[in-house]
């Protein structure tokens, strides 16, 4: 599932499931949310938007408005409200929730540097391991007298 989002550095480009995934993997838990769990986050999150650019405050339950609390503090999503006077004088007050797409944006590439850090893995690892016993072999010089 995508939905069409619009930033003001370029075209409208679709938040994807994988890279909100990958966001939240980034933002909420450095030390390694589990992959399952950010997918169904991203998807429970994602479900409610549907192709809207933002939602109203009023459909969350309180579990779901707790989650995204969580992802207003980790920088995805942040809040938006209207005010509107009524017939009767009353003000009222609608609140809304958006994604943050360029901090969304930011998090992606960072996930996305570390696991190609992770692929590539370490200079050393290309190495033979006969290298480091051949070094350790050799006979140093011993300092003059």
């Amino acid at each position: 599932m995508a939905i069409q989002t619009k930033t003001d550095k370029g075209p409208a480009s679709a938040l994807t499931v994988e890279d909100l995934t990958r966001a939240i993997k980034n933002s909420i838990d450095r030390t390694g949310m589990k992959e399952e769990e950010a997918r169904a986050m991203a998807q429970h999150v994602l479900n409610f938007f549907g192709y809207s650019e933002r939602i109203i405050d009023n459909v969350l339950e309180p579990e779901d408005r707790d989650a995204f609390y969580m992802l207003e503090d980790s920088g995805i999503l942040t809040t938006e409200r209207e005010e509107t006077t009524l017939y009767d004088g009353r003000e009222w007050r609608i609140h809304y929730w958006m994604f943050r797409k360029e901090k969304i944006a930011e998090l992606v590439e960072a996930q996305k540097a570390k696991e190609e850090a992770a692929r590539a893995g370490s200079v050393y690892d290309e190495m033979p391991e006969d290298t480091w016993v051949a070094t350790s072999r050799e006979k140093k010089p011993e300092p003059p007298p």
